[in-house]
Parts: C-alpha cells; structure tokens; sequence
C-alpha cells in the first residue's frame, strides 16, 4: 500500500501506473463498484453523516444548556470560517503528501476533536473557549479533506461520473438523515452521544481510507516551495475559462439567490405553516437530489456542462412559488424537481473537473473552485436580513429568481462558449 507521492503523471484522465500495491479498478472490475471504490464509498459517507450532524448537535445543544442563539452563531463561525480560509492550503498540502494522507490526517483530527466534544458536552461545557478550540480544529480539518474528496474518485473508479452520481446520492441521503438523527438524539439530551457516533463514524472513514490500493498517486514536482505550488494551482486555473467562468457565474449565484434563499423561505414559511412544513420543503429538496444522483449515474451526455446548465432551469420553481403564495405540496413538489437538478448539475460539473484537469494539479484546482462558490455563500446568507428590510421579502425573491435564471443558465452558463462547447472524457475502459 506504498503511496509514491514524487512520482509526476500528467493526466488524470490516463490511469496512474501501478505498482506492487495496487492501482486503480482493472478492465476486469466493475466500472463503479471496484475493491477500492467500496471501500471510498464507506469512508466518504461516514464522513458527510458526521458533517452533517454536527452543526444541528452543536447549536441545538447549546440552546437546550441555556445559551442563547448569539453563542450559537459564533460557533457556526469558528466551525466554517476555517474550512472557507484555509481550503486553497489543504490542496496544495494533498498534492505535496498525497490526498489520502491527507483525508487520513484529517479523520485522525476529527476523531480526536469529536472525542473531547463528546467529554464537552456529556460533563457540561465550562469555558465556551474549549468549545470554540474544538469546533475550529473539526473546521480545518475538513479543509485538508476536501480537495483530496474529489481528486480521489478518478483513482477509484473507471465510471467517474457514475461515481459521482453515487457519492451525490449519498450526500443527499446523509444531509436528510445527519440533522435529523442529530435532533432526535438531542431532544433525549444525548448530545455528547452525538459526538461518540460522529468520531467513530471519522475512525472508520480513516480505516477505509488507509487500505484502500492506489499505486502511483499523481503530484507536482518535488523540490517546489508551498507558496510557488499555490502560485502554480493558480495558474492553472486562471488558464482554463470554462473553469473559472463557472466559478465567477457562481460567485454572484450564491450571495444574490442561493445564501440569502434558506433564512428569506423560513422567515416566509415558518410564520404561515409551521416549522413543520418548513422541514418538509426541504426534505423535498434532499430527496430531488437523490434522484438527480441516481439519473446521473446513467445519463451522459456529450457536453455536460451544458446538459447541467439545462437542468439548473429549475432553480427558480422555489423562490418564485414561495412570491405566488403556493400550497406547501406545490412547493414541496418543487423543490423535487430542483434538487433532481442541482442533483444532476452537481454530478456534471464534479466529473468534468475531475477528467479534465491534470491529476498533479486537482486538488489545488478543487481547492479554488471551493473557496470561490462555496465562500461566497456566507455572505448572501448575512446580507439577507439586512436586505429584506431594505427592499421586502417579495423584492428579494424575486431578484433570485431574476439571477438564477440569468446566471445558472442560459444568459451566462449557455451562453458562455468554453462553458457550454466542454466535451465529455470517455470513461476509461
């Protein structure tokens, strides 16, 4: 299982080469289901469910202690704003040491922090400082796992965009169940239980990730200092403009319409039908993508890119249902069909990263597409608030309706020729 960090392969499209440990699935194993892939699959679905419970467990344990929504915000920050500031670190860190190590590191940091969260809560937190120490380790920790997340999937199945229909289904599935059995093992005043399954669940992560057999694993060239290797993964992401042309587009997606659209729909909802129907609107939603997933395990279309873009139309459903004052099925029944296509964009535009950029040079280009669209959600969700006040509920939907319309599809991602002309790679045979 020797890892060959120095060892340069230029494309992550052509297979690594082998050695006596193992390498990526033969012609002979399954084009998704390969050794490798269940074991990857295990680990990364461990991960997500720990994820996705944590922050439920977090605020609303903190809020059943008797601290007030203030405290639970701050630690909101100090668990995200490591992963939104130090993500371009970790994929120059994965392609130095090999993204494995990395997501290895990584679960070892999150099973230790989750440990002593567990002893936190279940022995009454006594300085809210522990607290936030701990939830900033489990925050950088995910930034050192998340470029390697997807520079991995090429190395373990020959089917990548099946691959990642799958994963996307079991993001989906994770998100619906992580906050929900988050809340209920709370609501029994077990969130200290909470943290014991989520460490566990890193301890089997980093278990799957340690016997998994890769052969050579692709990296940039020894000898070059972090910063230049930065200055490189920059570089290249600047030269390829259907990459930074989606990231840009999404850049003004997320703060005009996707930050702000989670706390505009409560404050619309939660008032006139209940908490309730709130979380049954965005079950909806979990339960679209994981249609989407499983679509895009079969569909692939030529340009997939453009196929994505097409299926983004349904974006504006939601927010515009929630303007018309639709029943809730209605906007249930929308958010399926968003989903299915958020489902199914997100699978696109994963695999084509992923086959089009070189294997040395993915997780530093992963790294950048993170901190560029995924950053930029922070700041929609603030300016939320502050801009329902100054314009109206209505003004605000609307406008996100207007910018997912425009930016996720055709005026920008359509329109954009590299963008809407990227072919697909075929799957290695």
């Amino acid at each position: 299982m020797e890892e060959h960090p120095a060892e340069h392969i230029t494309a992550v499209a052509s297979p690594p080469a082998r050695d006596g440990s193992g390498g990526p699935p033969s012609p002979g194993e399954p084009a998704i289901w390969s050794r490798n892939f269940r074991y990857y699959f295990v680990a990364r679905s461990a991960g997500l469910l720990s994820w996705a419970m944590l922050p439920v467990a977090v605020a609303a344990g903190l809020l059943i202690d008797g601290y007030g929504l203030d405290t639970a915000g701050y630690s909101m920050a100090f668990l995200v704003a490591p992963f939104a500031g130090l993500v371009l670190f970790g994929g120059v860190l994965a392609d130095r040491f090999t993204a494995r190590r990395m997501m290895i590191v990584a679960d070892l940091a999150n099973l230790t922090a989750h440990i002593l969260l567990a002893l936190l809560f279940l022995h009454g937190i006594g300085h809210l400082g522990q607290l936030y120490a701990l939830l900033v380790v489990a925050g950088t920790a995910n930034a050192l796992f998340q470029p390697g997340a997807s520079s991995t999937v090429p190395l373990v199945s020959r089917d990548v965009q099946g691959a990642n229909g799958v994963l996307r289904t079991s993001e989906a599935i994770t998100g619906l169940g992580g906050p929900a059995l988050a809340g209920v093992l709370v609501g029994f005043g077990s969130t200290g239980w909470v943290m014991v399954i989520s460490a566990v669940a890193y301890g089997t992560s980093a278990v799957c990730l340690y016997v998994l057999r890769l052969g050579a694993v692709p990296a940039p060239p020894p000898g070059e200092s972090l910063w230049r290797n930065l200055a490189v993964g920059w570089r290249e992401f600047r030269a390829r403009g259907w990459l930074w042309g989606v990231i840009v587009i999404w850049m003004f997606y997320a703060v005009l319409c996707w930050g702000p659209q989670l706390s505009v729909a409560a404050g619309v909802i939660v008032p006139e039908h209940g908490a309730r129907s709130f979380g049954l609107i965005n079950a909806a939603l979990g339960a679209g993508t994981v249609i989407g997933g499983l679509l895009a395990i079969r569909y692939k279309p030529e340009r997939p890119l453009a196929a994505g873009a097409v299926a983004m139309l349904a974006y504006p459903l939601y927010p515009l249902g929630i303007v018309l004052g639709l029943p809730v099925w209605v906007l249930a029944a929308a958010q399926v069909v968003v989903g299915a296509g958020i489902g199914v964009w997100g699978v696109m535009w994963a695999t084509s990263v992923q086959t089009q950029v070189p294997g040395e040079l993915l997780n530093r280009i992963h790294a950048y597409e993170v901190a560029g669209s995924v950053g930029m959600y922070p700041i929609g969700s603030a300016l939320a608030g502050p801009a329902v006040g100054a314009f109206g509920t209505d003004r605000v939907l609307l406008t996100g309706v207007v910018v997912s319309f425009l930016t996720a599809t055709a005026t920008a991602l359509l329109a954009a020729r590299p963008i809407r002309t990227l072919r697909r790679v075929p799957d290695r045979r």
